[in-house]
């Protein structure tokens, strides 16, 4: 019975660990993802800050570099006024050095301006175009919902 319950043990744990495809993500050699935010439904932006979340669970914190790219609609939910417990969210990501970066034609359009969104996010003039650079530099595009 104890043979049995080492086992399981042993079975679920090596099951249970995530398997990274070779060459392994290292500090020099870090997974690069670029989540695309571009939809400020409370119900999509909660499933990608969740999936951030899902992301740094798995991977050690100095071989991942994560990078949100708001544009379009998306950019809404970097604004000051958006959802509380979503700002909290996105505010507790960027201690583990999430990049959030904002589409400034986005802004334009919008009449918004920096004042009008978090601390510490980034600018760039097309975050389509940032999002399109990035998979060029080797990171992967992730669309969550």
């Amino acid at each position: 019975m104890k043979k049995i319950l080492v086992l399981l043990f042993v079975s679920i744990f090596t099951y249970a660990e995530s398997t990274f495809s070779n060459p392994q993500p290292t500090f020099d050699e870090p997974r690069k993802v670029a989540i695309q935010l571009y939809d400020s439904d409370l119900k999509k932006v909660d499933h990608n800050l969740s999936t951030i979340y899902n992301i740094l669970k798995e991977y050690p914190e100095e071989s991942l570099k994560v990078v949100v790219i708001a544009y379009g609609n998306g950019v809404r939910a970097l604004k000051k006024d958006y959802d509380k417990r979503s700002l909290t969210r996105i505010n507790s990501l960027m201690e583990y050095d999430v990049e959030f970066i904002v589409c400034r034609n986005t802004m334009e359009t919008m009449k918004w301006t920096e004042s009008d969104f978090i601390d510490d996010v980034s600018y760039v003039q097309a975050g389509i175009v940032e999002l399109v650079e990035r998979q060029v530099a080797g990171y992967v595009g992730v669309i969550a919902y």
